[in-house]
């Protein structure tokens, strides 16, 4: 589990930000027993993460900006049914 993440929670869904250093495999673990939707930089995008119930559905391509990834991130998890 990762702990004290930092929460985007200024509107719905909250989003946990993963901090620089953790692994795919720690966010998964991470996902699988919380249920978060996290936000993680990779390679200078951020990439979205959920759980959808069996597994965790990665949201690519989020571009460079962490406060515009979060609301194309929440975007689409509101679009999609993943609140």
């Amino acid at each position: 589990m990762l702990e004290n993440l930092d929460i985007d929670d200024s509107d719905s869904p909250a989003i946990g930000l993963v901090p620089p250093g953790v692994s795919w495999a720690e966010v998964r673990d991470h996902i699988k027993i919380a249920h978060h939707h996290l936000l993680v930089l990779d390679d200078g995008d951020y990439t979205g993460a959920y759980w959808t119930g069996t597994d965790m559905a990665l949201v690519s391509d989020l571009g460079p900006d962490q406060d515009e990834a979060i609301q194309e991130f929440r975007t689409y998890l509101q679009e999609h049914d993943e609140t």
